[in-house]
């Protein structure tokens, strides 16, 4: 497969959220992908994916994920870098940007609220590409309602517990050597009763039941837990605080989500600017047409906004923001929400190539929906967002 041209991030660079360390990190991983990506496998989906996280470790760009006493890069998460990698990578190889989005996302809560023995024993590995990590969170009852988790674990001794459930839409389900498990341990009703621990995946009890195929291929599963005897020394943060733990990780990620849709959609813009400039209609090229100027102008105001959003939030977040719910949020569903119209547009001025199989845009046009659902799908953000606001508003009154 041949490396794509490069892909450009406009001026974005230039701008004040960011550091002289995010640009050389931002120019390195992009040497990198161009170079190399498109040397990677890409048949096997499984394969693909261990290939990918292999070759990121190697490189050192999964210190990203991982604090500095561990092996990592930064003292503590820097959302700007997460962001930054996931625009370059998912612009360039939707699997290398999956790749590196689910070792931060698996360990995230190992970072936030495990204990030094807990990040010795699984950071370093993730930080070097040697350890593939996951977040099983979903169920099929419990997807965007975290509350509704009926997965359990209870005490067996002083020193396990036992875990016995179902998880599903698990990423990286099959292939990971640990999983991030949230369970009702039932402190209280609902949302308070919930823990979560670290599960590793050859865990006597632990399997796979079914591997699910999306749109967009990657590896994703169904997990059963059968009394899964687990040390309660892995449990993440206090019992009763899973719900806090998910949250709080969910919290740094999300921004990362709309980086992913940035990266994508500045490909499909990329791709429409080449195809403008070179399909020759009626006496003219396609870019000659004042209908496709429209709609490459709303594309460029599209990505454009969805970048100010997201770098904001992670600005946001770096800065020392406790929390960042509704600037994640608003970053989160306005780049997938913008992504989406602007690979559309993409696909729609490449005509009949738009829809065929093995041209960028239409690989584009199945990576993208995905990413207006996980990690809290768009019609939740848009709640998430106008109880912020509500809130806000009601305690200015005050």
């Amino acid at each position: 497969m041949a490396s794509p041209s490069p892909i450009s991030m406009g001026d974005t660079l230039d701008w004040p959220f960011f550091a002289d360390s995010h640009r050389a990190f931002a120019a390195k991983l992009a040497a990198f992908a161009d170079a190399e990506l498109h040397t990677l496998p890409h048949d096997d989906v499984d394969e693909a994916c261990r290939a990918r996280v292999a070759a990121l470790g190697r490189a050192g760009f999964l210190k990203a994920v991982v604090p500095k006493a561990y092996g990592g890069l930064s003292e503590a998460f820097d959302v700007r870098t997460l962001c930054l990698a996931r625009d370059i990578l998912a612009a360039r190889d939707g699997l290398a940007d999956f790749a590196f989005a689910m070792q931060g996302l698996g360990t995230g809560s190992i970072t936030l609220f495990g204990d030094d023995a807990l990040k010795r024993k699984y950071l370093p590995a993730v930080a070097r590409g040697e350890a593939i990590a996951a977040f099983a969170l979903s169920e099929l009852e419990a997807g965007s309602d975290v509350a509704a988790i009926a997965t359990t674990a209870v005490p067996d001794g002083n020193d396990h517990v036992r875990v016995t459930g179902t998880k599903t839409w698990i990423s990286n389900g099959g292939i990971a050597d640990h999983y991030v498990v949230f369970v009702r341990t039932g402190e209280a009703p609902g949302a308070k009763g919930l823990s979560a621990f670290v599960v590793d995946a050859d865990t006597p009890g632990f399997s796979i039941t079914e591997r699910i195929e999306v749109i967009a291929p990657h590896p994703l599963a169904t997990l059963a837990f059968d009394a899964c005897r687990v040390p309660a020394a892995n449990r993440l943060g206090g019992p009763g605080e899973g719900f806090k733990v998910a949250m709080a990780t969910l919290d740094i990620f999300r921004s990362t989500v709309g980086a992913a849709a940035l990266g994508f959609a500045r490909r499909a813009l990329h791709e429409t600017l080449s195809r403008a400039n070179s399909r020759k209609l009626f006496g003219a090229t396609l870019g000659d047409l004042q209908l496709a100027q429209a709609a490459i102008a709303e594309s460029i105001a599209e990505v454009e906004a969805a970048s100010l959003l997201v770098y904001r939030a992670a600005w946001t977040k770096d800065s020392g923001a406790p929390r960042v719910t509704r600037e994640a949020a608003l970053a989160k569903m306005v780049a997938t929400e913008n992504a989406q119209r602007v690979i559309d547009r993409a696909v729609q001025l490449h005509g009949g190539l738009g829809v065929t199989k093995g041209v960028k845009v239409e690989e584009l046009y199945r990576e993208i929906r995905a990413l207006r659902i996980y990690e809290g799908a768009t019609d939740v953000q848009k709640i998430v967002i106008a109880r912020e606001a509500l809130k806000a508003h009601a305690s200015q009154q005050h």
